[in-house]
């Protein structure tokens, strides 16, 4: 009986030859993902008229018949190369199911459940035929034929000429006649006509096509490798009509100047990458027909001629539009040529890192011979076509022109996206397509994007911030109407120094003549070089009283760079302590020791001084570092800081009754966010010394045992603070956070609330605000929030231009807290501080702040972090922030920091510096961080791992409180994550380094040697899939091998397959009954 058998099947074979190249490719997708449903099309037929079922299904086993390729299965097991067996006979699957007693709607959800279950069903690509049939009868007139069919058959050109045929025969049959539908030549031509094409050519044009392009283009609007885990893979659609009317423009245009629909879609594809990206060169895959002009019959063949080829397109912003898109109608000239060629080996020719995808998105515009149905001379008729198709890409964009109407569709993997950011995409490429039939003689940086709701919104909407304040005043004027209002009450406490409204105003008084008569008015800056301490309070305020601007200088650092800020600042006067005026020696500023020299300031008046400063001249200079290495310092007018001083108020509802903590040193600006708004309020200041900041759990305690309610916190300190357990005598209300990226959401159980705010010195300490709620707008890590009160932020690209939501751009700020610009650097401040291109009246100005962000759907703002700081290692881009949460969700894992280190001969790589939870004798050092490597392998893809982590007791602070990177350890003595050659050791690490070597002709392979490193890709890893089944008779998946793509991970899987019981029968190879055919 089995010889029996075989021979049957031995005598049904008409023929056998080889893939063609985007056959191989879905093969491996297939095979890689056999349950995803994955190439499976299906075309949905609504058919109207009295239906004969019998006949119908006649008419489509004719048509089977008719087309070799519709009754192909495909061989791959134990062979270096896969093969097409086209049986001679098979029978096509065919269902009838009858709805017609359900309502409309029941018969919907029930076509839904089954297009949904057939999907699921998917096919054996070794059975033939790849395909079936299934006729729903909905009523007396109407019937629905859904044609299932794997794409590995037939592509889009190919559906009207066999619904054609079947309609062909259908009418013949009805007639009592024979089906005569005149020969076409089989898809075995087509295989034939690509082995006769010149391959050497082809791999010149791609390598020099491709050359210097080493990072794919992403998909911003994606979501995180984090919240990616949390979704199942699904495919979902969005699309929209562009009307007639712009189509016909689109048209016209296209005809003018002598181009293609398809070309003038793949422009606006590209526009909407290179803005969505910031790239100026992007890389996406486009769908070709394949048919070559020069095969006989081609335009009538079936079979499966379509391919995706990579397009790089360069975008410069101040390129005409029309020669953009001649020059671009010319290279998909050049591109046809070629459009035979296997993406493998494009792949393979490309600078992009093997195992990285060429490209996330493809785009494919629809131009098949079309079929007027109203025409067709038959008592049925098709009223209406549907379909369905998914891909392996996260992200499809199909197009045509149906009716004279252009359809614009996306189809996208529910895992990586969300559906709105979707529908937005959609709009904005309608927007470039619109504005192209407007504006054709454009530059293309200056195309919008976006639509006017999306623009009004993210520019005006979300920018409405204007809020009443006195801007007649000054800070220290608020102080003194505290003083007059409550003299008595304590302004500021420092360990067992205390200071009412009334002493503190009387000393800041003193002090302030007593610099009067040194010199100081309006706009005079004075350096305060001191400790936290009441006189800092004290000086602060007499600066500002006497009329000047203070300039703090840190005492903590280098006498080198203190010096550099007291000559750039050309400080006449400075105001320190005894301790610190060694520090001051080397300046020629005349140095005031508030603690010794109170003598003669006691002498002064206590009497409010004159003075005639207004809230637009100078009440501060604070210095940041630079890029050139030197600080530059910061120049704020009264009228920020009266702005922070109202909103912070309002916000944070500071009353005098309120105790506030002062914990950042006087050179950081986030002092002026502690200091100011609490004395201007009357409530009381309490100043922490150096020793308790340094431990969480002592800052802890002394925010409780001093009962303060309101604190600012630097971040990497209150990551800290929010693992701890807190009393329930705390009366901690509010704590707000800034200076570094936020990377947790704090507890829900935690006694007071997390306001993260965001900030460069140059916009008055404050420019964003918000509330953190866990989970808020979808973002991994807590937003930054809203604008504060006279604020303005816009997100924009290089050209200015507003970015979409959930598009990532530069952070550019305006309002009443910007900055007059930088002390003495003319050249920075005007290359920093630009005129606003969305004031008509170009009276007021933006700062660019060299920050990355994004809009949240909500209005948030997300912050990714500084532009230069981007990082792209092995062709991958990679945000190390995201890393950096994920680390910090790992029990172990206290605080971390993740850099991107180059060494001597460029090599890039990630390095995680992680300051671990207190070791136990039971588990060392090496073992925890084993623990939180294997812990990432589970969260994130191999290439965001990091190959070197440093443990160490502490992240290294500035005096600011942020993490100091530039004092981080220099990797060298790290534990190493990188793999080194570790030689097989069991028998099975054995076999599958032999089978490897051998595929990849190469003549070793280490256990832990990266498949894809090694030279492997789509092709070879089917080939070492097959040959592992045979050496281990088991069915080792080739998805095993995607997600484990090492000796030692392949080695894990077969001892666990080994463990499971195996149906041989799925085990045997039916290759030898092919052998003796030959193509």
């Amino acid at each position: 009986m089995v010889g029996s058998q075989k021979y049957q099947k031995k005598n049904n074979i008409e023929s056998i030859y080889p893939l063609s190249p985007m056959q191989e490719g879905l093969l491996f997708h297939t095979l890689s993902d056999p349950n995803s449903g994955v190439y499976l099309e299906q075309i949905l037929l609504t058919l109207s008229g009295q239906v004969n079922q019998e006949t119908l299904k006649q008419s489509w086993q004719q048509v089977v018949q008719r087309h070799g390729v519709l009754r192909t299965m495909f061989v791959w097991e134990g062979r270096k190369q896969p093969l097409q067996v086209v049986r001679k006979q098979v029978d096509l699957p065919w269902s009838y199911l009858d709805w017609q007693d359900l309502s409309s709607t029941e018969q919907q959800q029930k076509l839904e459940e089954f297009l949904r279950e057939d999907r699921e069903k998917g096919f054996q690509l070794n059975q033939a035929p790849l395909m079936r049939c299934t006729l729903i009868r909905l009523g007396n007139q109407t019937c629905k034929l859904i044609w299932s069919v794997h794409h590995i058959l037939v592509d889009g050109w190919c559906s009207p000429i066999i619904v054609k045929e079947v309609l062909s025969c259908y009418e013949s049959y009805n007639q009592g006649k024979r089906c005569n539908l005149p020969p076409v030549p089989p898809y075995q031509d087509y295989i034939l006509w690509l082995q006769q094409q010149n391959q050497e050519a082809a791999e010149e044009f791609w390598r020099q096509s491709l050359q210097g392009f080493t990072t794919p283009t992403p998909l911003v609007v994606e979501r995180s490798q984090q919240q990616r885990r949390q979704h199942s893979s699904s495919y979902q659609e969005e699309q929209i009509n562009l009307g007639q009317t712009t189509t016909k423009a689109l048209q016209f245009l296209v005809r003018e100047h002598r181009l293609t629909m398809a070309t003038l879609l793949k422009a606006a594809w590209a526009l909407l990458l290179s803005r969505y990206s910031g790239e100026s060169e992007v890389l996406f895959g486009v769908g070709v027909s394949g048919r070559p002009g020069n095969l006989l019959g081609v335009e009538k063949m079936v079979g499966l001629f379509m391919n995706t080829l990579p397009l790089r397109v360069q975008v410069s912003s101040q390129v005409q539009l029309i020669p953009w898109l001649q020059q671009l109608n010319q290279k998909q000239l050049q591109l046809q040529e070629y459009s035979y060629s296997h993406l493998v080996e494009i792949q393979r020719l490309s600078e992009i890192p093997a195992g990285i995808p060429l490209f996330q998105s493809i785009l494919v515009f629809e131009n098949y011979p079309g079929i007027s149905w109203e025409q067709w001379d038959s008592n049925l008729k098709i009223a209406k076509i549907d379909s369905f198709s998914q891909t392996n890409y996260p992200l499809s964009v199909i197009t045509g022109v149906i009716n004279e109407d252009l359809l614009l569709n996306i189809s996208y993997d529910t895992s990586y996206f969300e559906a709105d950011p979707i529908a937005r995409m959609l709009g904005h490429l309608q927007t470039l397509l619109e504005a192209m039939v407007v504006k054709p003689n454009i530059k293309l940086g200056q195309l919008p994007l976006i639509k006017e709701a999306e623009r009004d919104q993210i520019l005006v909407e979300w920018n409405n911030t204007k809020t009443d304040y006195p801007k007649d005043k000054c800070i220290h004027q608020l102080f003194e109407e505290q003083v007059e209002k409550k003299p008595d009450a304590i302004a500021v406490v420092f360990e067992q120094q205390k200071l009412t409204y009334s002493q503190l105003n009387n000393k800041a008084n003193q002090l302030a003549h007593y610099l009067q008569k040194l010199g100081v008015v309006p706009e005079t800056l004075v350096g305060i070089c001191v400790e936290r301490s009441g006189e800092m309070v004290v000086g602060l305020l007499a600066i500002l009283k006497a009329g000047g601007a203070y300039v703090p200088l840190d005492p903590n650092y280098p006498t080198s760079r203190l010096n550099y800020m007291v000559e750039d600042a050309q400080l006449s006067i400075i105001l320190t302590q005894e301790k610190w005026q060694h520090h001051l020696s080397d300046t020629k500023a005349s140095v005031i020791c508030l603690d010794t020299d109170s003598e003669i300031i006691n002498q002064q008046s206590q009497q409010m001084p004159e003075n005639q400063v207004t809230a637009n001249q100078l009440a501060y200079v604070i210095y940041t570092s630079g890029s050139t290495g030197q600080p530059k310092g910061v120049t704020i007018p009264h009228q920020g800081l009266l702005n922070l001083v109202f909103w912070h108020q309002r916000t944070f509802e500071v009353k005098s009754s309120d105790r506030v903590s002062q914990i950042a040193g006087v050179a950081f600006d986030a002092s002026v966010e502690e200091i100011w708004p609490c004395l201007s309020a009357g409530a009381c200041l309490h100043l922490v010394n150096s020793e308790t900041i340094l431990s969480p759990e002592a800052l802890r305690d002394w925010l409780v045992s001093k009962k303060i309610t309101i604190s600012f916190v630097p971040t990497p300190l209150l990551e800290n603070l929010c693992s701890l357990e807190w009393p329930l005598e705390a009366e901690l209300r509010i704590v707000f956070t800034g200076g570094d990226k936020l990377r947790q959401y704090p507890s829900a159980t935690l006694p007071f609330r997390v306001f993260n705010i965001y900030g460069p010195t140059e916009n008055t300490v404050a420019t964003t605000s918000g509330l953190v709620v866990s989970g808020q707008g979808g973002s991994i890590t807590p937003p930054i929030g809203k604008p504060i009160s006279n604020t303005k932020v816009y997100i924009l690209d290089r050209n200015l231009q507003p970015v979409p939501i959930g598009v990532a751009g530069e952070l550019h700020i305006g309002g009443d807290g910007l900055a007059i610009g930088y002390h003495n650097r003319p050249e920075l401040t005007a290359e920093k501080f630009i005129v606003n291109p969305f004031d008509k009246s170009q009276a007021t100005r933006l700062y660019k702040t060299g920050d990355l962000g994004r809009y949240l759907p909500d209005g948030n703002i997300e912050f990714i972090g500084r532009i230069d700081h981007q990082v792209k290692i092995r062709g991958y881009r990679i945000e190390t922030g995201e890393i950096e949460a994920t680390l910090t969700q790992h029990n172990t894992v206290k605080e971390t920091v993740v850099l991107a280190t180059e060494d001597n001969s460029g090599n890039k790589s990630i390095v995680a510096y992680i300051v671990l939870e207190s070791e136990t004798p039971e588990v060392s050092e090496t073992e925890q961080i084993d623990k939180v490597k294997q812990y990432l392998k589970g969260q994130l893809p191999e290439y965001m791992i990091p190959s070197r982590f440093i443990p160490l007791s502490q992240l290294p602070l500035t005096p600011n409180g942020k993490v100091d990177r530039k004092a981080l350890p220099a990797p060298d003595l790290a534990i190493s994550a990188s793999t080194e050659f570790v030689a097989p050791e069991t028998e099975t690490q054995k076999v599958l380094a032999e089978i490897w070597a051998e595929v990849l002709g190469i003549e070793q392979v280490g256990i832990h040697d990266n498949f894809f490193d090694l030279g492997g890709h789509s092709l070879k890893a089917t080939q070492v899939v097959s040959r592992c089944r045979q050496a281990f008779g088991n069915e080792l998946t080739l998805q095993r091998l995607l997600e484990s793509p090492t000796i030692a991970g392949i080695a894990k899987n077969i001892e666990v397959l080994r463990q499971l019981p195996q149906d041989k029968t799925t085990l045997i190879s039916e290759t030898e009954e092919y052998e003796r055919f030959v193509l």
